[in-house]
């Protein structure tokens, strides 16, 4: 087989490719080509040979048929490295590729300039992709860098409306309406109004009932419309989702007065029951409260009846007793004691523990919790510190705010938990279903702190370090200081 067979010679390709050269008479009388056996093989040897016939000028062609000299074929192509050999071909096949009239010495410089060109254009193409490859990591470092910019500023964003939404809202006039709109009004809400009740805490009353759309909508619509009606004590039957000027004239009208029914939520003092229950059924206060002064006739071996007042809606029939009304209640709670599996001898204990997380936990799911917390820290020798139970013993309960002042706290009663050890002295409000059954059946977990960080949604962060709980009470400091600081 052939060393370089036909067809496979790439010199033999190009010699194929090279434009006849122009001379300056026809064909017809051009001098004859030399011999094509003396044809050089290759570039060097073009060169070669162009050297070695400087001397004789006997064998110069035709004048009529300019020649290309051979110094200038030598010249125009440069010298090889000695690590890129010129290849060779066979003559046969060298001499059959040169166009008629031309000789390998007259393509010398028209194959250079191809090869030269070659390089170039791949020399121009290397350059080109390397370009473009740099361009796009370039482009993709920018885009990148974009992303990473907007990214943070997305984040920066949410938090930023997340906690600063309703100043922003003030700021720009993006307040949403703080009250319902006209005929959205459904279903019934039971509204209670004791004596001393003003138009401030009426309106938040009427909010936990489901009937206005924020805390402040009733108040300022009083304020606004400068209203300030004679407000009888009673229990109410309205509508939820109502106007405030809807529920202001539901609540002057005596038809909606419900007689013999009381309404009592949950986590309410003996004596604020007792002035509810005497607003909404009509029996003296005294009354109510002489039938509460001996706890013995009902079954209970307490010194008062703090935490046995169920808190429920009552309806009764006319011409009940203030020790009837009582007797209901007590028995409420009994019956809520037996579900959740209370031994007798330990409802007390357990009322105690349930009025505490009545009065601490928000969502239904924390009562549960707030009650391990308890556990925990009664099993740790650890003080309880619990707010409510400062605020019972020193009277500063329902002043709106959750923080004790430093004078609660420091105080020496027999409820302040800061100061005392173990358990208060009796309980500290009436608790309801959920949170007896939450002292009963605590969450599992190792939590020894928690925090309400949201004081509109009771979102709850319980934590199992101090410095966890530290990091808790920050962010609701942010809230508190996001919110002017409203209900901290």
């Amino acid at each position: 087989m052939p060393e370089n067979p036909q067809g496979d010679d790439a010199f033999a390709d190009l010699f194929s490719k090279l434009p006849s050269p122009r001379t300056s008479q026809p064909a017809s009388d051009a001098a004859p080509a030399p011999a094509a056996p003396d044809a050089p093989l290759s570039r060097r040897a073009a060169r070669e040979a162009a050297a070695a016939s400087e001397p004789d000028t006997a064998t110069a062609p035709d004048s009529s048929v300019p020649a290309t000299p051979a110094p200038a074929a030598a010249a125009a192509t440069p010298a090889r490295t000695p690590d890129a050999p010129a290849r060779t071909t066979d003559a046969p096949r060298a001499a059959a590729a040169a166009p008629a009239g031309v000789t390998v010495a007259d393509a010398a410089p028209q194959l250079e300039a191809l090869f030269d060109g070659a390089g170039a254009a791949n020399a121009r193409d290397s350059r080109h992709a390397k370009d473009r490859r740099k361009s796009r990591i370039a482009a993709w470092v920018v885009f990148g860098v974009i992303l990473a910019i907007l990214g943070g500023i997305t984040a920066g964003g949410f938090y930023v409306w997340n906690t600063y939404e309703d100043k922003i809202r003030a700021f720009m006039g993006w307040e949403e309406p703080k009250d319902y709109e006209a005929g959205l009004a459904t279903g019934e809400a039971l509204v209670t109004i004791v004596s001393g009740d003003t138009g401030s805490t009426i309106s938040q009353t009427l909010y936990d009932a489901g009937v206005t759309k924020t805390p402040e909508a009733f108040y300022d619509y009083l304020v606004q419309s400068a209203q300030n009606p004679p407000f009888q004590p009673g229990v109410y039957a309205l509508q939820q989702k109502m106007t405030s000027a809807a529920a202001l004239t539901a609540l002057l009208d005596p038809a909606n007065k419900q007689d013999f029914t009381a309404q009592l939520p949950e986590g309410l003092t003996e004596a604020q029951t007792l002035d509810r229950l005497s607003a909404s059924l009509g029996l003296p206060l005294a009354d109510l409260q002489a039938a509460t002064a001996d706890p013995s006739a009902y079954g209970v071996t307490a010194t008062s009846l703090e935490g046995w007042l169920f808190p429920a809606t009552y309806t009764f029939d006319p011409g009940v007793t203030a020790q009837d009304v009582i007797t209901t209640l007590v028995n409420r709670t009994v019956q809520s004691l037996d579900t959740a599996g209370v031994p007798v001898d330990q409802r007390q204990q357990v009322l105690i523990t349930a009025s505490i997380i009545e009065r601490e936990a928000r969502l239904p799911d924390d009562f549960y919790k707030v009650s391990r917390v308890i556990s925990n820290r009664l099993a740790d020798g650890m003080k309880l510190q619990m707010d409510s139970t400062a605020q019972y013993g020193y009277g500063e309960m329902h002043d709106g705010s959750a923080s004790s002042s430093k004078e609660a706290l420091e105080d020496d009663n027999a409820w302040n938990t800061y100061v005392i050890d173990g358990l208060p002295a009796t309980p500290i409000s009436n608790p309801g279903d959920t949170a007896i059954d939450a002292a009963m059946h605590p969450a599992d977990g190792n939590w020894l702190y928690f925090v309400t960080w949201n004081m509109d949604t009771g979102e709850t962060i319980f934590s199992d370090t101090y410095a966890e709980h530290e990091a808790a009470i920050a962010k609701w400091d942010e809230w508190c200081a996001a919110n002017d600081n409203r209900g901290c």
